[in-house]
């Protein structure tokens, strides 16, 4: 009797997932994955400090942060942060293939930390430092750097927590209806509802005082775009009265004229 085999399993049946495979290394789930890429470039062309000049600030991301000059090979890599008042390029020159505080002069104003599962103790300092080894993000942006302004964002619960440097120590930062506001740097940093390069979820994103986001260059753009073709309507719309005026007071015109 002829037996029905069963048609053999596809390897995407029976191989790992990209969830089971999160990077090239098994241990390391924090290695950037497009979230990683897309959350920090927005935040990048959003942050306007508008008491600074652009050339005189400097934003990066996943960018090797050295803070110790004692321990010259010991860095941090933060997934976002910002120097207000610093150049633009290193030495006003070239762009920086790190980011030397003893060399720089100036600790970084803001830095975030985009939380991931393997990630998350280092990012919110609930590791434990043991001997001769670096210390944790938290204690080196809070006691080494004191870096001003310190969030965290949990993409997978949307879990978003600022912290403000107090008395030389993190605490929580008050939060507005929008998110957190940094007086110094005139900008808030909230969570946005809306579709950046195509994938519509929270972000984080700036604003301004007025509870505006902070438009990207293609969102401006599209503002001036929408802009002219609104004075271009309402001319149309002031020339088409003007027509019609004319001819109710008899005086004919051709309809190029105006």
């Amino acid at each position: 009797m002829y037996q029905q085999r069963n048609p053999p399993l596809s390897p995407k049946e029976i191989l790992p997932t990209m969830y089971d495979l999160p990077s090239e290394t098994l241990e390391d789930q924090g290695l950037p994955d497009e979230f990683h890429l897309l959350q920090p470039e927005l935040l990048r062309i959003t942050f306007v400090p508008p008491d600074y000049p652009q050339d005189q600030v400097f934003v990066a991301s996943d960018l090797n942060l050295y803070y110790d000059p004692r321990h010259p090979q010991w860095y941090k890599r933060p997934d976002w942060f910002g120097v207000l008042g610093i150049s633009r390029l290193y030495e006003e020159t070239e762009l920086r293939l790190s980011y030397v505080t003893w060399q720089e002069g100036v600790n970084p104003f803001v830095a975030i930390e985009l939380i991931s599962p393997g990630t998350e103790s280092e990012d919110l300092g609930q590791t434990l430092r043991e001997i001769n080894q670096p210390p944790n993000k938290w204690e080196v942006y809070e006691q080494i750097l004191r870096i001003p302004y310190y969030f965290v964002y949990n993409r997978y619960n949307n879990e978003f927590k600022g912290f403000v440097l107090t008395a030389n120590r993190y605490q929580a930062l008050p939060e507005t209806p929008q998110g957190f506001w940094l007086p110094q740097a005139r900008m808030g940093l909230g969570l946005w509802q809306g579709s950046y390069q195509g994938f519509e979820r929270l972000w984080l994103r700036w604003y301004d005082e007025d509870g505006n986001w902070l438009l990207t260059p293609t969102e401006r753009e599209q503002q001036r775009a929408d802009q002219a073709q609104q004075r271009a309507d309402r001319t149309e719309i002031e020339n088409q009265r003007l027509r019609e005026l004319l001819q109710q007071a008899g005086i004919s015109i051709p309809n190029d004229s105006i």
